[in-house]
């Protein structure tokens, strides 16, 4: 992938999905985009696809299908070792609000290389702020 000037992109290429003789040994990522994504919203809130959810989250989708991935994963530190990712950095600071996700946050405002990710983790700061000023 490059991007104007020839020069090349950090971008990474995402995976359209399957080929029509999709390797059913890939999961969730054997389906196409449309059905990835119907069975993504289709999740009840008291699902156990964490690991299916982090697969396409880990994989080269396209960036939405991942976000949408993300934001149901229902256990938010698995979130946590791809806070480098734009997408799903959003995704993942937007769910911290324990008090000791406060230097986590931090953090990631000082070391993210992503102007929104650090945007949003000030913003969840500032929630929890808030939060913690108004009991």
């Amino acid at each position: 992938m490059t991007e104007k000037g020839g020069r090349p992109s950090r971008r990474r290429a995402w995976d359209p999905g399957p080929s029509e003789d999709g390797d059913p040994s890939r999961g969730w990522l054997a389906l196409s985009d449309d059905e990835l994504l119907y069975r993504v919203e289709a999740l009840r809130a008291e699902h156990d696809a964490d690991r299916a959810l982090l697969e396409v989250v880990r994989s080269s989708r396209h960036f939405f299908i991942r976000q949408e991935a993300a934001k149901k994963i229902r256990d938010r530190d698995l979130l946590k070792e791809h806070s480098s990712d734009r997408h799903i950095g959003q995704i993942l600071v937007r769910g911290l609000t324990r008090s000791e996700d406060v230097a986590y946050l931090k953090r990631l405002v000082r070391e993210s290389r992503h102007l929104e990710v650090r945007k949003a983790a000030e913003a969840q700061l500032k929630a929890i702020t808030r939060h913690s000023g108004a009991d």
